[in-house]
Order: C-alpha cells, then sequence, then structure tokens
C-alpha cells in the first residue's frame, strides 16, 4: 500500500527535470524565452525576429514580430535559409539544420548575470547565397565568457534575398525592389535595439561585425540609412568593396539589377513575379543558381543610396570606430577567383603591359613573373580585400573615427600541408574561440598552447573592441589606430603591431578603381591582373 502510495503520488507530481529548472528564463518585449545555461553562459536560440515573408508574400520587407503570448523555448537553432545543398568534401561544407523561408531567427549568448553589457551581432559569409548562423564555429560562448552578448543572425539568402524586378519594385511602394537580406538584417538590428536588455545588454553599444559576405553586408549597413543608429561600431573581416549593380543603369558596365530579374524570369520560363511566387522555394533557389543568378545588393537610391565608393568618398557612411583586415592565404581556399596561369613570364608580363599602361610596371614590382603562381594569388586578394580594408581605415580615419587594420597571416601543419595558409575565414574559429569545432573538412587546427593563446589574443581583441571601440589584449602587443603611420596588427604566431601593409598595394587598386570609376562602363571586381579590360588613361582626378 505505501508503495502503491507513493508511485501514485510522483505520478501526480510529475517533478521537473532538474536541468529545466534552472535553465534561464527571460521575458523581453517580444515575449517569453526560455533557454540553456552551460558554464555561467545563458543561450537563447533560434528566436524569431520578423514575419517570415514566405511563398505568395515572397520577396517582400520583413514584417516586425508580434509579441507571442505564453513561455517560447529556445534551446534549438531555427531552420537555417533556403540555399543549395552542400556537396563534397570542401572546407567551408557543414551540415545544416533543416531549411526553410521561414528562418528569420537570429541566437542570444549571454553572460550569467549581464547588465548593460556590450552586444556583438555577427552576419555568416556565404557569399550572400549560403551559410546559417547555427555554424558551429560561430558559438559565442566564449565572447559572452569575456562579458559580451553575442547575437548572430540568419537572413534571406540567393534569390530570394536579393532579386529585383519591376513589378517587385512596383508593389513596394517605393519604386525599389531586391535587397530583401540586407533588409532582414536590419530588421534583426531593430529587434536587438528594443529586446536586447531584457537579456542584459546595452541596446547603445552594439557592434555589427561579419566576415566575407557578412562583411560586404557590414559595409552595406554602414552605407545605408536605413540602418542609421543601430550600432555604435563595426568589424569587417574580408570585406570587399566592388562595383555593384543598380537598379535601372549600368554606370559601370553591371546589368541593372532589375534587368537580371527580367532574364531570371525568362530563363525559368515564368510568365509574371505571380508565377515565381509559386515556385517551390528550394526549387527555385536551386533553378536560379543552375541558370547562373549571383545574389548581389542593389543600388536603388533609397535603401543604399550609391555606390560603396562613392559613400565612403563622400563621407556618408556610419561614423563609427571601425575593425577591419584581411588574410594573406585569402585566395587560396577560393581558387575560382585566381585566373589561369598564363604559360611562362613573358606571356604573364605582356599581358599585363597590355592591360596596364603605364602602370604595369608598379603592377610586375608588386606580383613579379619570377613566381607567377604567388603572383597571381596575391593580385585577387590585393585588389579585393586588401585595397577594400585598407580603403575603409582610411576613409574612417578621415573622418575622425578610430580605425584598426589587421592582417591575418597565420599558419598551421594541417592547412599549411594542403597549400592553404592563412586561407579565406581561417581567423574565424580563432577570434570566436572555437578552434575545436570547425566544420568537417576543415583544415584541423593542432591543440596545442601557440594556438590557443592566439586565439586569446583575438578573442580579447574583439570583445575588447567590442566594449569599448579600442581593441587590447592583457600581457599583448598594444594595437594603434591606423592614423597617420598606417599602423596594423599583424597575427602569425603572437600578434605584433606593425606600419605600412604591404607597401604600393593600395595605392595601384585605388588608381585602377578610380580609373575605372571615371571611365564608366567598366566594373571594378573579378577582373583583375592577366583578365583585366585595357586600363583607361587617368584623367586629372585620378593621377
Amino acid at each position: 500500500m505505501k508503495l502503491l502510495l507513493g508511485t501514485a503520488l510522483a505520478a501526480a507530481l510529475v517533478l521537473p527535470d532538474p536541468a529545466m529548472a534552472q535553465a534561464p528564463v527571460v521575458t523581453a518585449p517580444a515575449g517569453t524565452l526560455r533557454g540553456a545555461a552551460v558554464d555561467g553562459v545563458n543561450s537563447f536560440k533560434g528566436i524569431p525576429y520578423a514575419l517570415p515573408p514566405v511563398g505568395r508574400r515572397r520577396w517582400r520587407a520583413p514584417v516586425a514580430m508580434p509579441a507571442w503570448k505564453g513561455e517560447r523555448d529556445a534551446t534549438r537553432f531555427g531552420a537555417a535559409c533556403i540555399q543549395p545543398q552542400a556537396r563534397g568534401t570542401g572546407i567551408y561544407n557543414e551540415v545544416l539544420p533543416a531549411m526553410s523561408e521561414d528562418c528569420l531567427s537570429l541566437n542570444i549568448w549571454t553572460p550569467a548575470n549581464a547588465a548593460r553589457a556590450p552586444v556583438f551581432v555577427w552576419i555568416h559569409g556565404g557569399a550572400l547565397a549560403t551559410g546559417a548562423s547555427s555554424l558551429s564555429m560561430y558559438d559565442g560562448a566564449a565572447l559572452a565568457k569575456r562579458g559580451v552578448i553575442v547575437v548572430s543572425i540568419n537572413y534571406r539568402l540567393g534569390v530570394l534575398g536579393y532579386l529585383a524586378h519591376p513589378e517587385l519594385s512596383k508593389e513596394s511602394g517605393q519604386d525599389v525592389s531586391g535587397n530583401y537580406g540586407l533588409l532582414d538584417q536590419v530588421a534583426a538590428l531593430e529587434w536587438v535595439k528594443k529586446n536586447i536588455g531584457a537579456f542584459g545588454g546595452d541596446a547603445g553599444n552594439v557592434t555589427v561585425a561579419g566576415e566575407s559576405a557578412g562583411a560586404l553586408s557590414v559595409m552595406y549597413l554602414l552605407a545605408s540609412p536605413r540602418a542609421k543608429g543601430l550600432f555604435a561600431k563595426a568589424i569587417a573581416q574580408s570585406a570587399y568593396m566592388i562595383s555593384t549593380p543598380q537598379l535601372r543603369t549600368s554606370p559601370h558596365g553591371d546589368v541593372p539589377a532589375e534587368g537580371v530579374g527580367y532574364w531570371l524570369m525568362g530563363k525559368l520560363g515564368a510568365e509574371n513575379i505571380a508565377a515565381m511566387r509559386g515556385i517551390d522555394a528550394e526549387a527555385l533557389t536551386a533553378a536560379a543558381v543552375a541558370a547562373g543568378y549571383s545574389p548581389w545588393g542593389t543600388v536603388d537610391g533609397k535603401i543604399l543610396p550609391r555606390q560603396l565608393v562613392d559613400t565612403f568618398d563622400r563621407g556618408e557612411q556610419a561614423k563609427v570606430p571601425l575593425l577591419t583586415g584581411f588574410n594573406s592565404g585569402e585566395i587560396r581556399s577560393l581558387r575560382i577567383l585566381m585566373p589561369p596561369v598564363p604559360a611562362d613570364a613573358a606571356t604573364y608580363e605582356k599581358a599585363i603591359r597590355d592591360r596596364y599602361g603605364d602602370l604595369a610596371e608598379d603592377f610586375l614590382k608588386l606580383y613579379p613573373s619570377a613566381n607567377l603562381t604567388e603572383s597571381m594569388l596575391a593580385t585577387p586578394r590585393d585588389a579585393l580585400y586588401g585595397w577594400t580594408s585598407e580603403r575603409m581605415v582610411r576613409k574612417q580615419a578621415a573622418a575622425g573615427v578610430p580605425s584598426y587594420l589587421y592582417y591575418f597571416d597565420h599558419g598551421y601543419p594541417a592547412a599549411d600541408s594542403a597549400g592553404l595558409h592563412g586561407f579565406h575565414a581561417s581567423e574565424i574559429p580563432y577570434m570566436f574561440g572555437t578552434l575545436d569545432r570547425t566544420p568537417q573538412y576543415w583544415p584541423k587546427v593542432p591543440d596545442t598552447a601557440a594556438e590557443r593563446q592566439l586565439s586569446d589574443a583575438m578573442v580579447d581583441y574583439w570583445t575588447s573592441f567590442a566594449k569599448t571601440g579600442v581593441p587590447a589584449a592583457a600581457g599583448q602587443s598594444a594595437w594603434p589606430a591606423y592614423g597617420e603611420t598606417r599602423a596594423y596588427m599583424y597575427f602569425a604566431g603572437a600578434p605584433r603591431a606593425a606600419t605600412h601593409l604591404l607597401p604600393g598595394m593600395y595605392e595601384l587598386s585605388e588608381k585602377v578603381m578610380c580609373r575605372r570609376r571615371a571611365k564608366g562602363g567598366i566594373a571594378w571586381n573579378w577582373n583583375f591582373g592577366v583578365i583585366a579590360p585595357v586600363l583607361p588613361e587617368a584623367g586629372a582626378a585620378c593621377r
């Protein structure tokens, strides 16, 4: 009888799971969330920040998420945005959670007792076509342990995130289209501004950060009036300030964004936007990729008022402290961006002289024929990532805003033996403190004191910048602002401050861009080195 009574009482009481009893609960303006607590860090995952514009509502600006009722489970990542399935053994491939058009979610890692903590908002890379906030090396716990709240976000990708078309422009109410993924990022920052205080964050001290397409997105946010006042600092890792398609015109040789929409609709055999909206999201994404569609932001005069180079030249970008830089081996893992290597030195030199004219000797001094492969790797690295990084810090410094430049030239045995020294994105697990959580086919980082020390230093620099706008790390070199000395931080083993990164690199790329922009009809993106169009002569503004 006693046993039966005890069993009955146990069944009636349904004692709570001890782990659930300790789970953190936050009530924010958006609603109540139950997360998870591990080693002094609370995490909340898969939080919807906007209503998903799916199906028949596809290609519309995100709509603010209404507050939900009751307690929402926030222990699992949300679905990734629709993208092509990763295949093969590429180093960036990682298994994603379920994919869906209903993907506008974010994740938060926060110190257990946070109070007015700085906020670090991470925008993932992936060419605006792939990626997700759930990738293992984006785990924010290590930064949270340094006192920073980390937020990572999903945003619409590919054709679903960036398609422009006259029908879409007409129905928008603003006569513009495209930039939906960028508007998602703005909506996420608006959500953070309204809700992060409930998690112990300071809505007035937000750093927006990203790598590759995430860094391109950071530049878009710096340039967009829609993002004004939503962040106080910015970090752009391996950004690329290339010419961007405009909505209806083609001043720099790009096909107008609406024209791309017309072209794609024809390739897919759709009569109108209604028919495009009727296509299954995964099928549409796959068909767009197969047709050759590439997503870009659109210079529409409103969300992106003008070309990024023009925005920064006119001083119209957000005047916030900036940390930016690039990697020595960017193209080693992105060889699709490297033109074919010429047969011999003479062929290479002739091609450069034919294309670069009076700047050919400057080019060959920087990228000599003595080692063709290395020069061919360095050319796109500098034209895309190096020039962009130095241009950004120069423009911010000229505007009186502290700006900090870095160069990541670190290698380790698995990467170096694969010919991937300092490869694209290889700095990410160091600055996130996730050396043991890289993708399956990523060159494995050895578990050594030297690697951990470099990672600890980078986590310190990045979190210090998020806190104060000045990157600093205990026991490490002081990181001077770029300024008149053209200072930068050199990461190759122990961090070391230096000056004048790759002398002549910036000046050459700036002259090339300036001449192309002044002439018109010529893009400045992938057309460099032996595949460059003939360089226009210098006008008065480009000498």
